[in-house]
């Protein structure tokens, strides 16, 4: 409730700064009409100039996503905006474009990465997932403990993530040969559901 109440009043502050400085420029009272289009619900952060601004999006499966946009003072210019995603949509930009136009544009790129996402989730789940150590929405990747002190590292792709991933071995060059030969052999057996496939490539007892 405390956490709550605190993101409230900073919401509430971050309103009535914005507010107080739209007063002063048509610069301010721009980013003040187009930040209260986007909603104050979704502002995290505002720069005490108005040219750094972080909103959160949820997504369908209540998944915070973080859009950051810097702006500078010739905007409408098309704002820098970096994204906790696996690669960057560049957004389309017009002199007519507002922030709106750059979260709605975010929000689409979003929904388009559920199934990796959902890809991920899944791996975490079925398999000793020891690097990264924390989920992070921008990372591609998993490192997966296998038994005999070795480690697959499948790189997932972003495009079709239930396809055969990328993958390396990590661990003695013995083990390492051995794994790779299995997975060479098996890989065939692939056919886009990552918990059980990765068990029949690998052989169940590798992951023991």
């Amino acid at each position: 409730m405390d956490s709550e109440m605190e993101v409230g009043s900073k919401k509430f502050t971050y309103k009535n700064r914005c507010r107080e400085l739209a007063m002063s420029s048509s610069f301010c009272r721009r980013i003040y009409t187009e930040v209260e289009e986007v909603g104050w619900e979704h502002l995290v952060k505002l720069g005490d100039d108005l040219t750094f601004i972080r909103f959160r999006i949820m997504d369908n499966k209540r998944r915070a996503h973080i859009l950051e946009i810097t702006l500078d003072k010739t905007y409408p210019r098309s704002p820098s905006c970096p994204q906790d995603v696996p690669y960057n949509s560049h957004p389309e930009w017009s002199s007519n474009s507002r922030l709106r136009d750059a979260v709605q544009q975010f929000k689409r790129h979003v929904d388009k990465l559920q199934d990796f996402w959902l890809t991920l989730d899944d791996i975490d789940r079925s398999f000793c997932v020891i690097d990264p150590k924390h989920s992070h929405l921008a990372v591609s990747y998993r490192q997966i403990k296998i038994g005999n002190d070795c480690c697959i590292v499948l790189s997932i792709n972003v495009d079709d993530p239930r396809s055969l991933p990328e993958c390396r071995f990590l661990g003695s060059d013995t083990e390492v040969n051995i794994l790779r030969d299995i997975w060479k052999q098996n890989c065939k057996k692939w056919v886009h559901a990552y918990g059980s496939d990765l068990l029949d490539i690998m052989d169940e007892p590798v992951f023991s």
